[in-house]
């Protein structure tokens, strides 16, 4: 259950939401396979244009074979006007959607930028959030 609008979600989660997505714009930049792992709770499920992925461990490999081939950069995620949002009663899950972009490069080849729309569920682990489910597309 969301709650209705106008709830709005408390700053310090918004800060602390923001300082995920900083880490995870910075670890793609940086070809960080293992940081950006650490974004995603044990059993999370990424959803792209090329299937899904189940569980840290598979997502950390996807990341260390896409890294070896890809160099990502300009890396952008950015929030819809109206989330994030708080699902449940507990407030422990935030879902949340909105645009992405980067420039890449396979293998050394010439940059190709991309964009697209984003969503995800995170959730709080201790004190720290991380993500749950995460889908994208590229946008035409």
């Amino acid at each position: 259950m969301c709650l209705p609008s106008p709830y709005t979600v408390d700053t310090q989660i918004i800060e602390r939401l923001a300082a995920l997505n900083q880490k995870y714009d910075e670890a793609c930049n940086n070809g960080d396979g293992v940081a950006l792992t650490a974004t995603f709770k044990e059993d999370a499920v990424p959803v792209n244009d090329t299937g899904r992925v189940y569980g840290r461990e598979a997502i950390g490999k996807y990341y260390a074979d896409l890294f070896r081939q890809v160099h990502l950069s300009n890396h952008i995620f950015k929030w819809d006007q109206y989330s994030p949002h708080i699902m449940g009663m507990a407030g422990n899950e935030i879902w949340s959607n909105g645009e992405w972009s980067l420039t890449y490069q396979v293998n050394g080849g010439g940059p190709v930028q991309l964009k697209g729309y984003w969503s995800n569920i995170q959730a709080r682990e201790g004190d720290a959030w991380k993500t749950r489910m995460e889908m994208s597309n590229v946008a035409p």
